[in-house]
């Protein structure tokens, strides 16, 4: 474990979260987003820019089989359980390759399934194969532990909140499960990207609807930190993991870039 950058109230570790959140404080986590690797670096093809690319993601992305692959999504999740707070929340994204497999842990091991939330990405990039449904979403599982504290959930925020792009969401109507969110935009990317990079907007939404300013959000599997960058934004506090130093250093950049933007607003 290295702590990598520290600066007000954002902290990066490089290094394996199961190992790193068993060794931290219990209970003092608001809120968890991961988006955990899918196991899909299997050799196939999709497009990116129009373009024939191959899937391949890195090691961390291979899946070693059912078996093995349930029993990480179950280790990470038994940990994030451990320093989740008893009112917290944990959000966890996925395709069909991982998320069954979370869902399951997630009952496991003691959680309540709040939600199941339809990511619409209305500019999904096509199949190649032609022998699929074009795959346009992924799958958001919102969940807290099974108790009887109340979560939180600023429903009137979400209700009324603005939501710009998303056609889906209609004004002073209940926010539905299913949310039309584009990919990430050009400026998101500007210091690089990371492959599984999700978009600014879909972290918004999230840490607006189920954390309060102040709060501590942590992400296990932080890439190139969209969840730290909004947490910023917002005004929470952040924690972010990851084990390649490749993203960590794009973090660095990414936090970096909004510190300075927010000094010169103090100015």
């Amino acid at each position: 474990m290295q702590k990598v950058y520290e600066k007000d109230d954002i902290t990066l570790f490089q290094g394996d979260c199961i190992e790193i959140l068993n060794k931290a404080a219990p209970e003092s986590i608001d809120m968890i987003f991961a988006d955990p690797p899918y196991m899909l670096s299997n050799g196939g093809i999709t497009c990116h820019a129009g373009k024939v690319v191959s899937v391949n993601k890195g090691k961390w992305d291979e899946s070693k089989g059912i078996n093995e692959d349930f029993e990480f999504h179950n280790k990470w999740i038994q940990a994030c359980k451990r320093v989740l707070k008893s009112n917290g929340t944990i959000w966890i994204s996925g395709t069909y390759h991982s998320i069954y497999a979370c869902g399951f842990a997630l009952q496991k091991n003691g959680f309540k399934i709040l939600n199941d939330i339809c990511w619409f990405k209305p500019n999904a990039s096509p199949n190649m194969s032609c022998r699929y449904f074009t795959a346009s979403h992924e799958t958001l599982l919102w969940a807290k532990i099974d108790n009887k504290e109340k979560h939180t959930f600023n429903y009137e925020l979400m209700k009324n909140g603005d939501w710009g792009e998303d056609f889906i969401k209609k004004p002073e109507k209940q926010m539905r499960s299913v949310w039309a969110i584009g990919t990430p935009k050009n400026y998101e990317k500007e210091f690089g990207k990371h492959p599984t990079q999700k978009p600014l907007e879909l972290l918004r939404r999230i840490i607006l609807a189920s954390t309060n300013i102040g709060d501590l959000i942590l992400d296990p599997f932080t890439g190139s930190s969209t969840t730290g960058i909004m947490a910023l934004e917002l005004d929470r506090k952040f924690i972010g993991i990851d084990l390649e130093k490749e993203y960590l250093d794009l973090s660095i950049k990414r936090f970096e870039k909004v510190f300075s933007k927010k000094e010169k607003v103090w100015q």
